[in-house]
């Protein structure tokens, strides 16, 4: 079973998938549009990459502020969820994502990529982050009958707490 991480931009989605066994995510791709409001392509490509990935659950990095209020860019998210949860008919999970971005470019500055090179990449890059968070805190709350919780019927990853928490 795999799941998707989205990291939603005015401009960008940087889309990560897991492995089979919901252990690892991967960055897979930057999707580009010229327009924030044209999203018809966008959504053409995640579909394409569900069913080629056989994804079952997404994941959607939530960009709350750094208090914890939802802003413009938040409520956009928002928005974009429902549209994913339309097109899909998956269950989409909003994720916590405060400062994926930021650790996603120190990565990149780590791994030797020259800062002209970074917007390339960060968006997958922190779409692998937002990913990696969920799975961790699902396989840590690993059930009695020893299925992960993504693996439920409604597909999320509830009740935790702080950073590792789903939104909605």
């Amino acid at each position: 079973m795999r799941v998707m991480g989205l990291d939603y931009g005015s401009k960008t989605v940087g889309v990560a998938v897991s492995d089979p066994f919901g252990w690892t995510a991967q960055a897979v791709e930057t999707i580009w549009r010229r327009d924030e409001n044209k999203l018809r392509k966008t959504l053409s490509r995640i579909d394409e990459l569900v069913k080629a990935y056989e994804i079952q659950t997404i994941v959607l990095g939530f960009p709350q502020n750094m208090d914890g209020t939802i802003g413009e860019r938040a409520q956009k998210t928002l928005e974009w969820k429902e549209k994913l949860e339309r097109r899909t008919g998956l269950p989409v999970v909003l994720w916590d994502e405060r400062l994926t971005t930021v650790s996603a470019a120190e990565i990149l500055t780590e791994s030797g990529v020259k800062r002209e090179n970074q917007k390339k990449y960060v968006d997958q890059v922190a779409a692998g982050l937002i990913l990696q968070e969920y799975l961790d805190a699902c396989r840590a709350k690993k059930d009695a009958e020893g299925r992960l919780e993504h693996e439920s019927e409604e597909g999320r990853c509830a009740g935790l707490s702080d950073r590792g928490r789903e939104f909605g």
